[in-house]
């Protein structure tokens, strides 16, 4: 594999839509109103729920890279005994995650008006050790990959390892700043309802963007 054109048009436009569907799916509640429950529960500090957000989202990625470069490896050794393949598998894969998040959001039913009680717990102690409720948002992240994100990797595993790299670096800041964003706007106390409600949207918006990519692998091809 030979190292990227930085000035390429197509890997910086597969950088940028790999840092926006970072980002959205980073807004996924499941990705930040953990941290803000347990750190109410634990009454901890703003910088302490920070800290463990960057940690989780760092580890996060670790295993989505992980994971990617094993796709990337299979994807190359199928692309030699198969020329040409490896794009449009990629595209594929990238039209079937947007058509299956298009989906959801199309069903997604509207949220109740008195939305989650968020007052659980908090005039009782801490019902476990900072140490275990840490080490337990880590692993929840550290076990669960963003799929969404695989199929971008395997889009650029002909471009080259700076390409992989810097996807992993986009990739990296894209999740983390998504995460610490939501969580620290939650935190301070702004209403995780109205947030919840916000990334009702960011499925349709990944989903438009993920069939993009596709469309813009498949073009790069041709």
């Amino acid at each position: 594999m030979s190292s990227p054109d930085l000035a390429e048009p197509v890997l910086l436009s597969l950088l940028g839509g790999g840092f926006v569907a970072a980002f959205l799916h980073a807004a996924l509640p499941t990705h930040w109103l953990p941290f803000v429950l347990v750190g109410r529960a634990q009454r901890w500090s703003v910088a302490r729920v920070m800290t463990t957000v960057v940690t989780a989202g760092l580890a996060h990625i670790a295993s989505t890279a992980l994971v990617g470069s094993l796709i990337v490896a299979a994807g190359l050794a199928l692309n030699r005994w198969i020329d040409g393949l490896l794009p449009h598998l990629s595209a594929g894969l990238l039209f079937l995650f947007g058509a299956f998040y298009l989906a959801k959001a199309s069903l997604k039913r509207t949220a109740t008006a008195g939305g989650p009680a968020m007052d659980a717990g908090e005039g009782a102690g801490p019902a476990v050790s900072d140490r275990a409720a840490f080490l337990g948002l880590v692993l929840m992240m550290a076990v669960t990959p963003g799929e969404v994100l695989l199929p971008i990797y395997l889009s650029s595993a002909t471009e080259g390892f700076w390409a992989l790299g810097l996807l992993t670096l986009v990739f990296t800041a894209g999740t983390v700043l998504g995460m610490t964003l939501l969580a620290a706007l939650a935190t301070a106390g702004y209403s995780i309802l109205r947030l919840e409600r916000w990334a009702r949207y960011e499925g349709a918006i990944l989903g438009g963007a993920l069939i993009l990519i596709g469309f813009l692998v498949l073009a790069h091809q041709h």
